[in-house]
């Protein structure tokens, strides 16, 4: 028996009061020591946890700007001896991190050897803006934006979509993100963005920011970007919301509302109209495991 429709506005209601925070994105890297020295000698960020499985053949770090408890993290994978290839794909466009030094972190990366892909400046003659793009060593694109300090420097991640209002009114709808820029249409660089996240100014906290590239219709997903995990205050609510927005946007749930064995959080996992995994977590679970952690391995 389907239930009421009130019941399904009921919880895509709640959606937009939960609680909720990025709480970390995976990527997988080809040489771990390598990317660990990049990120903390040109970035800025700490190694926060780092563990072998020599059984398992891959090695994890997690790296950020303060502890996991209150910042956005990144975690990084290693798979030893791995026979397929690291690819990044098309779908997967850019993280963005907030500095008071774009230019100086820009030549610091270029006297290393570093590959920058676009040169520190505005958008265009006139724009209060400074950003740069630079690649990290396996090829990950990141931003630079020229901004005073900020609670959370890991501040962006950038996916390209192929129907931005689409995805705006999924992660709207399914997220409970605020739309925090409108869409921006740049017709000379064949491209349109808007940005979503929590709170109410894009400056302050992570955001998602969706591209759509003019007349692309399909992207690759590439094994390098695996997924963004979200905090929220009922995993089992959170989930019902996604099914439906699901049926009515597109997407998948790949692993319904449950207890995760290995960590003993609850935890749900989705794709959203585009194929991007997300995985919803709790959050008084992802706390008991942050603490657990630190006792565990004696971190402060």
């Amino acid at each position: 028996m389907a239930a009421p429709n009130n019941l399904h506005e009921d919880v895509l209601q709640w959606v937009q009061k939960d609680n909720r925070r990025f709480l970390r994105a995976n990527i997988r890297v080809g040489d771990l020591d390598r990317t660990i020295k990049f990120y903390t000698e040109f970035f800025g960020m700490k190694v926060l946890s780092r563990q072998d499985f020599p059984d398992q053949k891959y090695s994890t770090a997690v790296v950020a700007y303060g502890p996991e408890e209150s910042h956005f993290v990144l975690g990084l994978t290693h798979h030893h001896d791995a026979a397929e290839k690291l690819d990044i794909g098309t779908a997967f466009d850019h993280f963005g991190l907030a500095t008071q030094d774009v230019y100086g972190t820009v030549e610091k990366i270029r006297a290393a050897g570093g590959v920058i892909s676009r040169e520190p400046g505005p958008i265009a003659e006139g724009g209060r803006t400074i950003f740069a793009f630079v690649n990290d060593p396996d090829g990950y694109s990141f931003e630079l934006i020229l901004r005073p300090p900020t609670p959370e420097p890991l501040c962006q991640i950038c996916l390209n979509v192929t129907d931005i209002d689409r995805s705006i009114e999924f992660y709207q709808k399914a997220l409970g993100m605020n739309l925090l820029l409108q869409k921006y249409d740049a017709p000379q660089f064949q491209y349109t963005i808007a940005m979503v996240g929590y709170g109410d100014d894009f400056t302050q906290t992570t955001i998602i920011e969706l591209k759509y590239n003019y007349n692309v219709t399909e992207y690759t997903k590439g094994n390098g970007y695996a997924m963004l995990a979200i905090g929220t205050d009922d995993v089992y609510k959170s989930g019902a919301a996604v099914e439906l927005v699901n049926k009515e946007l597109g997407g998948q749930t790949i692993r319904p509302p449950a207890v995760n064995p290995k960590t003993n959080t609850k935890i749900t996992c989705f794709l959203d109209s585009d194929g991007f995994e997300t995985v919803l977590v709790d959050n008084q679970d992802y706390a008991d495991l942050n603490r657990k952690s630190k006792e565990k391995h004696g971190r402060p």
